[in-house]
């Protein structure tokens, strides 16, 4: 039994011993290959970075390796002077004087020959600006060579460098006369369109003129609406508009109410001319603005405003000052057409400066030009204190060009003498007004001062500004700008933020929001307040 047992585990121990011999070779294998595969990995890592930065090689009688080109900015390429860019187009600018060399002298031959390079330079210097790459001096030679042949070519028939030179002065100057034509042509153009009446508001004016004369049922209610105790209640708020654009007046009325608190206590005060009386009135009696109440009078009811008062206009009834605003033709027409428009001395332009006359009962009054929107309620303006003055208006002087030296002859010792040239300016076309401090301020009698004055056009050349910084000099009072925000008639780039947050848009400027010259990116804050709905002003716009 001892021998037996002794002997079993002798056998178990050699079976342990062959077993753990035959394991221990697959754990050495094993991790032998977990080494190899390591090694391998890195040795291919470390060769793929050896081929990427190797450079490319050249062999002699085989072509050079393509290595990818990296992109340049190739305006900086046409300013290196080492550059095969800059050689092409020094080279070709001087091919297309000589072009104009060739045909001059009838050398015709040779200009096709000149062009046909310079299209080919043209073409890869195309090339290379769109792939961002430089030009190579394989690309560049054939057209050098061949451009500086043809210029050779063009030296040898004594076109020489100082016949280039007249030639090319005289084709400068004749450009640049011809730019000036244009830019007095398109001003003339721009200033036609901007004084003419679109058909649209014609057909609008026709159509309620016609309705004023069919029904006299209007008249005698225009009659009745001008003996309203509203009219002349200080109580109310009190707005004034001077124009003979119908729509535009309506879309002043319009925006006025609408932005309101309480539009039932805002009265508005309309004059217009004769032709348009009937029109404006009928507008106004045939449509409910919110409750509002509006008067529209004649200027020609003002018998007081004539030659013997108003030195306007016994200026306006002498032909030399006919003849400056309405006569086609000019002396310097590329300075002066903008002061021959017609409407600066319209009666009723000027009528800003009689509105104590004119509404000889009431305190206060906002008055609007025909070219504004109202965006938010303008009855605070009435609270606000003026310090005595007669104005409230905005400042335009946060750029230098909009002082008092800008509007005035400051070489005139009457103007000098009196005025400070770096007072800041202002604007009219939302302008609160104390008739009070008018009257005793004698105002009206300022601007006749200011008007004899002007009568040889020395002082300013034009327009109701002008007079109206000079009548009112130390009698304005500043207002927050946000009250009035201009240049909706020719500046592009307002500030949206600017816009949204102003109480009164103006559209001053030539591109009026009536016109097809108007900026289409303010138009819409105009035509939302264009009574569409009206069968007239529908049928007229849609024309």
């Amino acid at each position: 039994m001892l021998r037996g047992t002794g002997h079993g585990g002798g056998d178990a121990r050699r079976r342990a011993l062959r077993s753990s011999r035959r394991r221990l070779p697959g754990w050495i294998w094993w991790l032998l290959g977990i080494f190899l595969l390591v090694g391998l990995m890195l040795f291919v890592l470390h060769h793929n970075q050896k081929e990427q930065f190797r450079p490319p090689v050249v062999d002699n009688g085989s072509e050079m390796e393509e290595v990818p080109r990296e992109k340049v900015n190739f305006s900086e390429e046409l300013l290196s002077s080492t550059s095969f860019a800059r050689q092409l187009a020094d080279q070709m600018t001087l091919a297309k004087a000589y072009v104009i060399l060739a045909k001059e002298h009838d050398n015709l031959q040779l200009a096709w020959e000149l062009s046909s390079q310079i299209r080919n330079c043209q073409r890869l210097l195309s090339e290379g600006a769109v792939s961002g790459r430089a030009i190579t001096k394989d690309e560049a030679h054939p057209i050098i060579s061949r451009l500086a042949l043809l210029i050779y070519k063009a030296q040898d028939s004594h076109y020489d460098i100082s016949t280039t030179i007249v030639t090319l002065k005289n084709h400068a100057l004749a450009l640049e006369e011809r730019a000036k034509a244009a830019i007095v042509q398109s001003a003339e153009f721009g200033q036609l369109a901007a004084e003419s009446f679109p058909k649209n508001l014609h057909c609008l004016t026709v159509k309620l003129t016609e309705e004023w004369l069919r029904n006299p049922k209007h008249r005698s209610r225009s009659e009745e609406n001008r003996n309203s105790t509203r009219l002349v209640d200080n109580n109310l708020y009190h707005f004034c508009i001077f124009s003979d654009n119908v729509l535009a007046t309506s879309v002043v009325v319009n925006s006025t109410v609408s932005n309101a608190n309480h539009p039932q206590q805002l009265v508005f005060h309309v004059v217009t001319d004769r032709i348009h009386f009937g029109a404006m009135s009928t507008l106004f009696l045939i449509n409910d603005f919110k409750g509002c109440t509006v008067e529209v009078r004649c200027i020609d009811e003002f018998s007081w405003l004539n030659a013997s008062s108003s030195p306007l206009v016994r200026q306006l009834s002498e032909v030399e000052t006919q003849g400056y605003y309405y006569s086609a033709g000019s002396k310097n027409p590329e300075r002066e057409i903008k002061f021959h428009n017609p409407k600066f001395v319209s009666l009723l332009n000027h009528l800003r400066f009689y509105i104590p006359q004119i509404l000889p009962n009431l305190e206060k009054v906002v008055f609007l030009d025909d070219d504004v929107v109202v965006q938010k309620d303008l009855t605070q303006l009435f609270s606000i204190e003026l310090h005595g003055n007669v104005i409230g208006a905005v400042e335009t002087c946060l750029e230098s060009f909009h002082r008092y030296h800008k509007y005035l002859n400051f070489s005139h010792p009457t103007i000098s003498s009196k005025i400070d040239p770096h007072t800041c300016g202002w604007a009219f076309g939302m302008n609160i007004f104390d008739l009070i401090a008018w009257r005793k301020a004698n105002a009206t009698s300022l601007y006749h001062y200011w008007q004899e004055q002007n009568s040889d056009l020395l002082l300013w050349r034009t327009g109701t500004l002008p007079a109206g910084l000079l009548t009112f000099y130390g009698l304005m009072e500043p207002l927050d700008r946000r009250w009035h925000v201009l240049g909706l008639g020719y500046d592009v780039d307002i500030d949206d933020r600017l816009i949204e947050s102003a109480a009164v848009v103006h559209y001053n400027g030539n591109m009026k929001p009536w016109l097809k010259l108007a900026i289409r990116r303010y138009k819409y804050i105009w035509e939302r307040y264009v009574n569409i709905s009206h069968p007239y002003v529908r049928e007229c716009m849609l024309h």
